[in-house]
């Protein structure tokens, strides 16, 4: 079982840079309570410049982070692509890596996004994919690392 104390470690600003599918890009994130701590909100943001496939482009995306009764936690996610993503937030009992796993759904897509601490104020991310009707077949599509900016 999580409380919020789990969460401190996260708040604050972050800048990453990374790679996968979309491209090498650069971008940034910040975790911060809202609604008088009732909520977890992570504004996120990524950059890909352009290539000869695509133009350049920005991915903006926003999660909310909220406890269930029994002590767990759950995401709801939303994009300027018109994804919506509900998580179940999970951590390793060594509460170094954070995992956010989508709900299966029939026919979709499922999604596991991962942060893991690499040390003072450095964390790796990766965002997989599972192929509709194979929900554990993850395949990573974003690799990226994070560096702590400002702390909340």
């Amino acid at each position: 079982m999580s409380t919020w104390d789990d969460w401190q470690y996260y708040l604050g600003e972050w800048v990453g840079e990374g790679t996968g599918e979309p491209g090498q890009g650069v971008g940034g994130f910040r975790f911060d309570f809202d609604l008088q701590g009732q909520i977890l909100m992570r504004r996120n943001f990524a950059e890909y410049p352009a290539s000869e496939e695509k133009p350049a482009y920005r991915h903006d995306d926003l999660m909310i982070i909220y406890p269930e009764p029994e002590g767990q936690f759950r995401a709801t996610y939303w994009d300027n692509e018109g994804h919506i993503i509900h998580y179940k937030a999970e951590f390793s009992n060594d509460e170094n890596t954070l995992t956010f796993i989508g709900d299966i759904q029939p026919s979709a897509p499922r999604f596991r996004f991962t942060y893991q601490k690499m040390g003072n104020n450095t964390l790796s991310i990766k965002f997989e994919i599972a192929p509709p009707g194979k929900p554990e077949d993850f395949a990573p599509y974003i690799e990226a690392t994070a560096h702590r900016k400002t702390q909340v």
